[in-house]
């Protein structure tokens, strides 16, 4: 069995990040979104709410499973769970300079090989951040997240 990592914080999980973990999931016969939590990282959603918000988002795509990626290190989370490959998708060149270094830290580790997916021209300036920051100040962002999302922004 072919499966893959597809690693992040996901604050909020906008259709960016669908996006590629719909193309991975075409790719791989399973696909972990392993949502991450960086406490150096001011978040809008708590952990709990991110893993709902990600788990409701891929309910219907088969062989995609949410679960929580916890502490340590990613390659390590790889290796636990039987994964071969990290799925990251890239935006612009500042993304693919800032995730080689990691990927290749990565296969040395442990063996896992990064899988590098550009970004859908429709999302490619789509960030969480830029997301949160819009939402907050009233833009609208409906069609850049999932329904679900939209309706917790929404809340406040």
């Amino acid at each position: 069995m072919r499966r893959a990592v597809c690693p992040g914080s996901f604050d909020p999980i906008h259709n960016g990040h669908v996006e590629v973990i719909a193309r991975a999931a075409s790719l791989f016969d399973e696909v972990i979104v392993a949502v991450s939590t960086n406490y150096a990282k001011k978040y809008r959603f708590s952990a709990e709410e991110r893993l709902e918000l990600a788990a409701g988002t891929f309910k219907a795509l088969r062989g995609v499973s949410v679960v929580p990626m916890g502490d340590g290190l990613l390659a390590d989370f790889c290796r636990e769970h039987g994964a071969t490959a990290i799925v990251k998708g890239l935006r612009s060149v500042q993304d693919y300079q800032y995730e080689l270094p990691m990927a290749v830290m990565n296969r040395q580790l442990t063996g896992v090989e990064t899988v590098f997916l550009a970004a859908e021209s429709s999302y490619a300036h789509l960030s969480s951040s830029l997301i949160k920051e819009v939402a907050s100040l009233g833009g609208d962002v409906a069609g850049y997240v999932p329904p679900t999302v939209l309706k917790r922004l929404a809340e406040g």
